[in-house]
């Protein structure tokens, strides 16, 4: 009797677990299951509201919590609305930090952003027939490559969920960034010295772009900034082109060239040569982080760490106008590329010759 009723409870045990186990299922069936599909959701959402063309571009940053990066991200986005008609135009933030920094109203008021798979997704999911995709980096690097794979697993359908005749029929474009070649580094040396040259005719005129350390160098990138620095001496002596992630092109090694080339002393101007002025333009550019103690000691890189462009400049004996340095006002060169117009001309040119990939086909070669 006693194994019985043993054998009974267990029984109703199971049947309350059992329809527990259902109703939870229910429930969770009306509500997203883990942030990555609430992403989505508010992707898809958004998409469905805003789609007014057969047509969509999505614009790619690494991203950035700057009022002055986004208000750069927005003027480049509008631009692009009223130059692309027939397309409707997204931006997107590859950087995980950057959006969850976003999310969190870090230096400014909260925004949502969101990585460029879910974007993919939703486009798929309402079906765009054609999705151009524009990298907003300046050098095919490590992060332009974030791009590339996001592209790749929307072509290749990794959710599994698109229809495969629509996979089959769409049209992905890729647009380049903004020194994808050689001949990019000419045009982008014309546009810099359209804007910098009364800088350069006063002084050295350096540039501060990002670079990738040497185990991410991807596509060997790194060498499009000496390639700039070559087209911009053919332009001025003057300008000088280094960066915070390069190795042997950190701020110390533009100082040696600076000296090779006879400038040991006079006025120096920075500019971040990236595509918005953030966290590296305001700090590790312009700031006043400074480790001087009677002199610096350089890092096994043969870097100086823990003290921005302006104040090692200035300690190693040139002249620096604060003026330059501000964050505001017509002086100030703390700009992103995106804030001049003629190198937002250079990233829109690229998205008119954006080239078509196949990744869906390259799955089904048969096909």
């Amino acid at each position: 009797m006693m194994n019985k009723i043993k054998f009974l409870m267990v029984a109703m045990m199971a049947a309350i677990s059992a329809t527990a186990f259902v109703a939870c299922s229910d429930d969770d069936d009306d509500a997203p299951k883990s942030n990555m599909e609430r992403y989505q959701q508010e992707v898809e959402q958004t998409v469905r509201a805003q789609k007014k063309n057969q047509k969509a571009i999505l614009l790619v940053a690494f991203g950035s919590t700057w009022q002055q990066a986004y208000d750069a991200f927005d003027l480049t986005r509008s631009e692009y609305e009223k130059e692309f008609p027939g397309y409707d135009v997204y931006l997107s933030f590859s950087s995980a930090i950057c959006i969850n920094r976003a999310l969190a109203a870090e230096n400014t008021a909260a925004r949502s952003f969101y990585e460029p798979k879910y974007w993919l997704e939703a486009f798929g999911r309402v079906q765009y027939s054609e999705i151009i995709v524009q990298s907003m980096q300046v050098i095919p690097g490590e992060e332009f490559s974030r791009v590339v794979n996001a592209m790749k697993d929307f072509g290749n359908n990794s959710n599994g969920d698109l229809d495969d005749k629509y996979m089959s029929q769409v049209t992905l474009k890729l647009g380049m960034p903004l020194m994808y070649t050689v001949d990019d580094t000419r045009t982008l040396a014309n546009a810099l010295n359209a804007n910098f040259q009364t800088y350069a005719q006063k002084g050295a005129m350096l540039f501060m772009g990002h670079g990738n350390p040497d185990e991410y160098d991807t596509y060997k990138a790194n060498v499009r900034y000496t390639q700039l620095e070559e087209a911009l001496h053919a332009l001025s002596k003057n300008y000088f082109v280094g960066t915070v992630d390069m190795a042997d092109n950190y701020k110390v090694q533009v100082r040696q060239r600076m000296a090779e080339a006879g400038l040991v002393s006079g006025n120096v101007y920075c500019a971040p040569l990236m595509s918005i002025a953030g966290d590296h333009a305001h700090n590790d550019m312009a700031g006043d982080d400074d480790a001087w103690e009677g002199g610096f000691e350089e890092n096994e890189d043969g870097e100086v760490e823990d003290t921005s462009w302006k104040m090692y400049f200035q300690h190693m004996g040139y002249t620096i106008d604060p003026a330059t340095f501000k964050d505001n006002g017509n002086d100030a060169l703390v700009k992103g590329m995106l804030e001049y117009e003629n190198i937002r001309a250079i990233y829109k040119q690229h998205t008119r010759q954006a080239e078509v990939v196949d990744f869906y086909h390259s799955m089904f070669p048969e096909e």
